[in-house]
């Protein structure tokens, strides 16, 4: 019987955990998670209004993992992670169903 009751405990405990970001900066690195159950076209990623970054095509579950120095802008200069932080991160895409996908962090 006591089995049951930690069983039961653990499914609680799970469904009662928070939702995971779909944005996570850390240690250099900009993960994006794809949370939604539609593949997401033409993922464009802008940092602090300046420097982007992206991917043609995220599936649903899929994950984006970019050092911040791989993100520019248009004139080609890269996040120095030594001279700036990450105040914003803004997220644009369409999924696969032509809706428009938007997300934000930061500020």
């Amino acid at each position: 019987m006591t089995r049951t009751y930690v069983a039961a405990l653990l499914i609680v405990c799970a469904a009662c955990a928070p939702p995971r970001d779909a944005i996570v900066v850390r240690d250099g690195m900009l993960v994006l998670e794809n949370q939604s159950a539609r593949e997401w076209r033409n993922v464009r990623v802008t940092i602090n209004d300046h420097f982007s970054g992206g991917v043609r095509s995220l599936r649903p579950g899929g994950l984006m993992n970019a050092p911040l120095r791989d993100f520019q802008t248009g004139f080609g200069q890269k996040f120095d992670r030594g001279r700036m932080s990450v105040k914003k991160v803004r997220v644009s895409a369409t999924d696969s169903a032509g809706e428009a996908v938007a997300l934000a962090w930061g500020k």
